[in-house]
């Protein structure tokens, strides 16, 4: 292998998820050069987030790229009947400029982000470029080493950003420690056809001590199957007819399609982890997104937090970056944006899954909501709560439209 190549950007930003490419949108809009390295080829696999809130429907407006968007194949939840019960919550945003959940496929959501990215000239995306370490001189991070197909290279940056996910590679490299919060569950994730007569919304059904959750995906159903931590592989002794039968007990309507279900490949096993870093930043680094705070799949709101953490952070770091310099206390700032914001959704989280999940795994009941969520104001904020959170992050006043709608 040849001699690493050396190159310099103002941002260097690492992971090509929904925070990554929104930050470098961000960044490249306001001027900032901005080089995404991604270590996928391309964004052509399945992905179990695909919840889209109204926040995230605002900014994609702000972009004014909402219209192509929408314009990929999603359907809108208005409604959410929770596993266990009649009757469901209605999204009570009527106040909101769009009111309800955009169930969207995160592939071609992301392709479009990157799309938008290549018109700008003053940022690049680099795909199958694999992170290997930070570049570090006496304390501060000046930029990454990653390998492009067989060849090393070196991006020197003014500031860098990891975006790379769970398990992310640049947040051990840079020495920063989580706190483990992981739910005692795991999810099986697949699809079965769907009828244009069934259900526009989600909701969710109970039985054998497994909660089911289903997603409308227009002609298919995206469904959740979630069960205790560590019983996989005791499910795979009893057989695919087995677990056939568990969802078909669950969800009767589905005894006419199970047959779909043939082999355990058609499943894909999700170990569910949350976690929150102590310290998201150090001098010339910042982690976002699942990097800094890894969401149980309750509420599925992991999308929207890592949109809103790339928010904030475009909102502290564009000026310092055009000056050329980002001082410490920048990327300190970002984390008490929204620190608290995480901290009180992860709480929320943590309640729900031992009122619901863990009472359904324990004894096999039906979850037991308390009487006072049926309060249509509490309902409300209930339901606030969940789509936009507690102080979610916009655009601040310095983000003109000349700035964002380019």
């Amino acid at each position: 292998m040849s001699e690493a190549a050396e190159s310099t950007t103002r941002c260097c930003i690492v992971g090509g998820g929904p925070a990554g490419l929104i930050l470098t949108l961000l960044l490249a809009r306001r001027g900032v050069e901005t080089v995404l390295l991604e270590s996928h080829a391309d964004f052509d696999r399945d992905y179990r987030g695909d919840t889209v809130h109204p926040p995230t429907l605002d900014l994609f407006d702000r972009l004014g790229i909402l219209d192509r968007v929408l314009a990929l194949p999603h359907a809108e939840m208005r409604e959410f009947t929770p596993p266990g019960q009649s009757s469901g919550f209605r999204l009570d945003l009527m106040d909101v400029p769009h009111p309800y959940v955009a169930m969207m496929p995160q592939a071609p959501l992301l392709a479009l982000l990157a799309e938008e990215i290549g018109r700008m000239p003053n940022a690049r995306i680099e795909m199958g470029s694999a992170f290997r370490e930070l570049i570090v001189e006496g304390d501060r991070v000046v930029g990454v080493v990653y390998r492009k197909g067989v060849e090393e290279h070196r991006l020197r940056a003014t500031f860098t950003v990891g975006a790379d996910g769970r398990g992310s590679k640049v947040r051990k490299a840079a020495g920063l420690h989580a706190q483990d919060q992981s739910p005692p569950m795991d999810v099986l994730w697949f699809r079965l056809p769907r009828r244009p007569d069934e259900p526009e919304g989600a909701h969710g059904a109970v039985a054998r001590g497994r909660i089911l959750i289903l997603l409308n995906r227009g002609p298919e159903w995206q469904i959740a199957l979630l069960f205790p931590k560590g019983d996989f592989q005791a499910m795979k002794e009893r057989g695919i007819e087995a677990l056939r039968e568990v969802l078909v007990a669950a969800e009767p309507s589905l005894a006419d399609r199970v047959d779909a279900l043939t082999d355990w490949k058609d499943l894909h096993l999700l170990k569910v982890a949350a976690d929150r870093v102590e310290r998201w930043y150090r001098d010339g680094l910042l982690v976002i997104g699942d990097a800094a705070h890894v969401m149980s799949p309750v509420g599925g709101v992991g999308i929207n937090y890592a949109i809103q953490d790339a928010v904030a952070a475009a909102n502290r770091l564009a000026g310092p970056l055009l000056s050329g310099s980002v001082p410490i206390e920048a990327a300190a700032r970002v984390q008490r944006d929204r620190e608290f914001p995480t901290r009180v959704i992860q709480f929320v989280q943590r309640r729900m899954q031992a009122t619901i999940v863990e009472r359904v795994f324990d004894g096999g009941s039906p979850p037991k909501f308390p009487w006072f969520v049926r309060i249509p104001f509490v309902a409300r904020f209930f339901v606030r709560l969940m789509t936009y959170g507690i102080r979610p992050s916009v655009l601040g006043p310095e983000w003109g439209r000349e700035a964002v709608a380019k």
